[in-house]
């Protein structure tokens, strides 16, 4: 069996997501707490935004992409991230 894909189903521009700021969706955010932080880089891994930027003491978040998912948060074994309501 045969399956074909129409052209609406192709995404031409890979990568193309930096173009969207899709941090507005968010209705939490993650806070970090730098010094419970291992630097272990599970959070950075697992973030499916690529909103996790490694820094020299942890990390930051480029907060214009991170949509408030909370994966970063769950798989933090040291706990050092946690997710608060949004303020705007």
């Amino acid at each position: 069996m045969t399956v074909k894909i129409t052209l609406g189903a192709i995404n031409k521009e890979h990568g193309s997501s930096r173009k969207y700021k899709t941090g507005g969706w968010r209705t939490v955010c993650p806070v970090v707490d730098l010094e419970k932080c291992i630097s272990c880089y599970r959070c950075y891994d697992y973030c499916p935004d690529a909103a996790i930027k490694k820094i020299e003491n942890g990390i930051e978040y480029d907060l214009d992409y991170c949509k408030g998912c909370g994966i970063c948060s769950k798989e933090c074994p040291v706990k050092a991230i946690v997710m608060v309501k949004e303020e705007k």
